[in-house]
């Protein structure tokens, strides 16, 4: 047996046993637009799996991890999207912050993260986009200044999308720490600052979304201080640290990702046979399609694709199952139900009731209303796809680059 295969039995066998008791009715919670279910439940799950050493599998052995190779860390992600185990709370310390440190933060930085990543004991969220600088990355206002006595960071800004804010205690924020100087391309001084969120001077609001949730947010920061020591990478080197971590983002945890895109197919495909609507040829068509779309983003990711490419087809593919969703369940699709009424199927996934910030909860939604709500974002967040399709063109196609001012 295949050190991968061993592996693999591994991460398959502690899940089965560990999914049961305590943590058996976890399975399947959570993820993009339900990340309000049961979250200290989640939190306590991943700690579980710490104390155990499965978390961050992928770091080296000399910072808590398992030293996992490729083949191993695809296995790991399969296997947990297969056992149907709840979706993690930490993936943006583990996946995005850990390995930008581990690359480029100073020993004193590891030291003193990368431990409480690893045991699930600090949360991370991602301080970037902010109002006219989503895409436009290089465009943001927050600014960062030394403070002559302490020599800390004075951070005052915005973020927006801030997803996850109101459970972390710390956001990695790109900020502007030299005013851009004539003829500088727009990205120079900009830093990349490790800021506490538990201090005065930094305000969270939620974003109530159009499944009625908030795991998106605002952060406002007034006079917040980040210590001297916590600039990743040289200041005004932010910009390549920032792209590092993007990097990062979209990684191998993509197949696990597919696990569940499968299963979503699946469930679909079994819906449209027993409503009817398997029998309109569009509608067929358009099954064949999605299967045949999802066996190529698996190849795709197999192979190393560039992300770019990576992120471009896999958002637009779940898009696009999102709105067959509604084609498939027809006229029904656009009825919700209120909060109480019991016209939901049990463990349809509704979601129900007041949201994390006292959400009215105006109505219900079931799995294919929400995944078609939330599945509008996956063109947007992480690299709309306008910015995926001019990466592709001119750095993977050599295409000449489009004038900018």
């Amino acid at each position: 047996m295949s050190s991968v295969e061993e592996f693999r039995a591994a991460i398959r066998d502690w899940l089965q046993t560990r999914l049961s008791g305590e943590f058996a009715a976890l399975k399947g919670l959570g993820g993009p637009g339900r990340e309000h279910e049961a979250f200290a439940e989640r939190l306590a799950w991943e700690r579980h799996m710490a104390d155990h050493g499965w978390t961050c599998v992928g770091w080296p052995e000399e910072y808590g991890g398992r030293g996992a190779s490729l083949a191993q860390q695809l296995a790991f992600h399969e296997e947990y999207a297969l056992a149907d185990a709840p979706a993690r709370v930490n993936h943006i310390g583990e996946q995005l912050l850990g390995p930008t440190l581990i690359d480029h933060g100073t020993e004193e930085q590891k030291a003193r993260f990368l431990p409480r990543i690893r045991a699930v004991e600090e949360l991370w969220c991602q301080g970037y986009s902010e109002p006219g600088a989503g895409s436009d990355l290089a465009a943001v206002r927050t600014r960062a200044v030394r403070d002559g006595d302490s020599g800390d960071w004075i951070v005052d800004g915005q973020k927006t999308w801030t997803s996850l804010a109101h459970h972390a205690q710390w956001c990695f924020v790109l900020a502007r720490t030299t005013p851009r100087a004539p003829g500088t391309r727009p990205h120079t001084g900009l830093s990349y600052l490790l800021v506490p969120l538990d201090q005065p001077g930094v305000t969270i609001r939620p974003i109530t979304q159009l499944t009625g949730t908030s795991e998106f947010n605002e952060v406002f920061f007034d006079g917040a201080r980040a210590p001297a020591g916590h600039v990743v990478g040289a200041p005004g080197d932010g910009w390549r640290i920032a792209l590092a971590t993007l990097g990062y983002e979209r990684g191998v945890s993509t197949l696990g990702q597919q696990v569940g895109f499968r299963r979503e197919l699946d469930a679909l495909t079994a819906l449209a046979r027993a409503n009817g609507a398997a029998a309109d040829p569009l509608v067929h068509d358009r099954l064949v399609r999605a299967w045949a779309g999802l066996r190529t983003l698996r190849a795709h990711a197999l192979c190393g694709a560039d992300p770019s490419l990576t992120k471009l087809a896999w958002s637009h593919w779940h898009r696009d199952l999102g709105e067959l969703a509604l084609r498939v369940r027809g006229p029904a699709a656009t009825l919700t139900a209120t909060p109480g009424s019991g016209t939901t199927t049990p463990g349809s996934g509704a979601y129900a009731g007041p949201g994390p910030y006292g959400n009215p909860g105006a109505y219900e939604l079931d799995d294919w209303q929400r995944l078609f709500l939330f599945s509008r974002a996956d063109t947007i967040y992480a690299g709309s796809s306008e910015i995926q399709r001019t990466l592709l063109a001119e750095r993977v196609l050599g295409l000449p680059k489009e004038p900018r001012p």
